[in-house]
């Protein structure tokens, strides 16, 4: 069974002629849909970057449908450290790959070029989202890019990544700064660029997810939750609200005004949160990656089962060398001591104007 063969029985069967066409800070992707309201979510979520472009990067078809059956064997993913949840399962073609989320029953069927979502796209819309971004990203690391597992904002003038062990804060941080007037590039991913002897970071169209906590200690988001929700959250504890596992997404353009969110930037710092709550006094330190090697895997991120190189991929091998000759670019600071993230935000304002490209 081939690629080609199911995505041009599928596209036969459920035609897509509604379109939007996207442009991620460069990379142009043409999406079409066999149902209108599928195009209208797209356009509601990536309204910035939803534009008309000529000779489109990346192909997608997606059609709500019900899902198939394929007289495949198909391999359980192993969940990623620390989950146990199985999510997804797969099967390898010989011009592509097949990936079935057990969860929802949608079908993702890519290669080559070739990008085609089906099932019931309208409640999981969610997934769709993911597929394009992940087509997106492919097709900048396949340029030569690395894959960061952080956050990314211009804050005075340069760009600056934010990266954390899990559940580091690194996305609050992100948003803390956009209260003091910073643009948003990226919420959890980031392709790392060498061009010379400067580094450019390219984000990724997905919306920060945060939880309550965030939301009650960030003014611009407060129209994120109803009164209700309000009430409920603020009397939890900070203990109980920082382990709560309930997300919103927050819209950068209705939260903090219109032009606060583009996809790329030279890339002149890289904070990583090595914090512990109630472990003292916030610092923020300048590091020499190849001397802390043990604070790389915070940043470094594996690509997943919607990376399928072609010919002609250029990806570097992402193991830490590579990360540390990317990162040797651009000035890497640590934060420890206690969670603060004012202390934190004006430690890395200091750090930032004694830098002078």
């Amino acid at each position: 069974m081939k690629r080609e063969n199911i995505t041009n029985q599928f596209r036969e069967e459920y035609p897509a002629i509604h379109k939007i066409f996207l442009n991620f800070s460069g990379c142009k992707i043409e999406v079409t849909a066999n149902e209108k309201a599928i195009i209208e979510e797209l356009a509601k979520y990536f309204g910035p970057f939803a534009e008309d472009v000529n000779q489109p990067d990346i192909f997608i078809t997606v059609h709500e449908a019900p899902t198939p059956e394929f007289p495949l064997s198909f391999t359980i993913k192993t969940p990623d450290p620390g989950k146990t949840k199985i999510k997804e399962e797969f099967a390898e073609l010989p011009d592509g790959r097949i990936v079935r989320k057990r969860l929802t029953d949608m079908i993702f069927v890519f290669g080559q070029g070739d990008n085609l979502a089906m099932g019931p796209c309208l409640e999981n819309m969610n997934q769709v989202v993911n597929f394009i971004n992940n087509r997106h990203i492919e097709w900048k690391l396949c340029q030569g890019c690395l894959l960061g597992h952080a956050a990314g904002v211009i804050w005075n003038g340069k760009g600056v990544s934010l990266a954390g062990f899990s559940g580091a804060g690194k996305s609050t941080l992100a948003l803390h700064l956009m209260n003091q007037g910073a643009t948003f590039v990226s919420n959890d991913r980031l392709m790392i660029e060498k061009n010379g002897q400067k580094l450019f970071m390219y984000g990724v169209a997905k919306l920060p997810r945060i939880n309550p906590g965030t939301i009650l200690n960030n003014p611009n988001l407060e129209n994120l939750m109803t009164p209700e929700e309000r009430e409920r959250f603020s009397a939890l504890s900070g203990e109980e609200l920082w382990n709560l596992e309930y997300k919103y997404d927050a819209p950068i353009d209705k939260c903090f005004g219109e032009g606060r969110f583009v996809l790329g930037s030279p890339m002149h710092s890289l904070v990583i949160l090595n914090w512990k709550k109630g472990q003292g006094e916030t610092s923020v330190q300048k590091v020499n990656p190849m001397v802390r090697k043990d604070l790389l895997p915070a940043f470094m991120k594996s690509t997943g089962l919607f990376l399928l190189p072609h010919n002609g991929c250029a990806m570097p091998e992402p193991h830490i060398e590579n990360y540390i000759e990317f990162l040797s670019l651009c000035n890497v600071f640590e934060i420890t001591g206690g969670i603060n993230f004012e202390k934190a935000a004006e430690g890395i304002s200091r750090q930032l104007s004694a830098i002078t490209c």
